[in-house]
């Protein structure tokens, strides 16, 4: 049972992985400023080093998602329980990570803590900490990063402009094949020769750059490093975050110490992130808004700011949703938010805990009829 136990936690995991990996660097592929590949790498690294570095900042949170003080100490330290628990929230994951809806992993797991536990021990559940540990900080969470990300996007905007920071005209210059009548040959009246056209186009074909310089540099280039920082950021504290949440349910199998098992769920998240992270990453990137290097700095600088703020208090916040709510705040501020996409976003949100908690009912009255 402990070996289940073990390789269903890597199963979330892995699962954890493909939905959140890219969150941290979906604005860098959504604006142009790196391509997917090199901007899954940058998720993976930075994730990876965050996940190593929660052992030393996060112990708080492996007490809270081993259900320590929510259910009887009976409960959370059953097999039936954590194998139920893990198994329905590494399912309720990668389902949606099948249709695309960048979910939380930490609502996955609060339903299935519920679910099961009021199979195990009905009133047992102790609801109050249930809604102060839990439930305030998910909810409140998204609504803090969109009111944030407007506002310092408005701040930076402005101080852009103060400092003499201009946006160059999108202007795309190439080749472009036009038909020709051919006077020759009657009995192919067209043909096509290529001519060089030039034209204003769009953001989502033309990058939009900065020009002007910031203490003496390039703004521009100073921009896309300070881009690329956030985004590792981002990564790092979604690392910092979630690993400790999932080392909490292996804590029974005491198979290894606590530095062992997280980097085998590090190395478990990075290889979801590598493999199966494509249809959460495209509607992170392009679905939800459309911004451009400043805004997406401005989204991932917020949220890094909260998750990792977050994680030192011991609040199990959702990388998701602070960052879901970021990105629609730059939205709702340069009039490009996604309404249509966004209301499905949240409907996930809302299915994820009943789901997450039917499942693991199922699960442990299965198991548990067993045993």
């Amino acid at each position: 049972m402990l070996i289940f136990i073990f390789l269903a936690v890597l199963f979330l995991t892995y699962s954890n992985g493909a939905n959140d990996n890219f969150k941290g660097v979906a604005t860098l592929w959504g604006s142009g400023t790196l391509n997917y590949k090199s901007a899954l790498i940058l998720a993976t690294v930075a994730t990876f080093t965050g996940s190593v570095c929660s052992w030393f900042f996060a112990e708080t949170l492996i007490t809270n998602f081993s259900g320590k003080g929510l259910l009887p100490d009976g409960i959370i330290h059953s097999t039936d329980f954590v194998l139920a628990v893990t198994l329905a929230a590494g399912a309720t994951v990668l389902l949606a990570t099948r249709f695309g809806f960048p979910i939380s992993t930490t609502h996955g797991l609060v339903g299935a803590l519920v679910g099961a536990g009021l199979v195990a021990v009905g009133t047992g559940v102790n609801f109050s900490k249930l809604g102060n540990t839990f439930f305030l900080p998910l909810l409140v969470s998204p609504f803090i990063a969109i009111v944030m990300s407007s506002l310092f996007y408005w701040l930076f905007h402005y101080s852009r402009k103060s400092a003499g920071i201009s946006e160059e005209s999108c202007f795309c210059v190439g080749s472009k094949l036009l038909p020709v009548t051919d006077l020759v040959n009657t009995y192919n009246s067209f043909t096509a020769l290529p001519v060089v056209q030039a034209a204003i186009d769009t953001q989502e074909d033309c990058t939009m750059q900065y020009k002007g310089t910031f203490l003496g540099i390039n703004f521009q280039p100073l921009l896309n490093n300070l881009h690329y920082a956030s985004a590792a950021i981002v990564s790092f504290a979604r690392g910092l975050n979630d690993t400790p949440k999932l080392v909490s349910l292996l804590l029974i199998t005491q198979l290894f110490k606590i530095p062992v098992y997280i980097t085998i769920l590090a190395i478990a998240m990075a290889a979801g992130g590598l493999l199966n992270a494509r249809k959460v990453a495209a509607t992170m990137s392009s679905k939800i808004s459309k911004f451009n290097h400043g805004q997406g700095f401005t989204a991932n600088l917020i949220t890094g700011a909260l998750v990792i703020m977050a994680s030192k208090f011991g609040l199990p916040v959702s990388t998701t949703h602070v960052s879901v709510g970021s990105i629609y705040g730059i939205g709702l501020v340069n009039k490009t938010a996604n309404h249509k996409e966004i209301s499905k976003i949240i409907l996930s949100w809302v299915l994820t805990l009943p789901v997450a908690a039917l499942l693991s009912a199922l699960f442990y009255l299965v198991i548990h009829s067993f045993n």
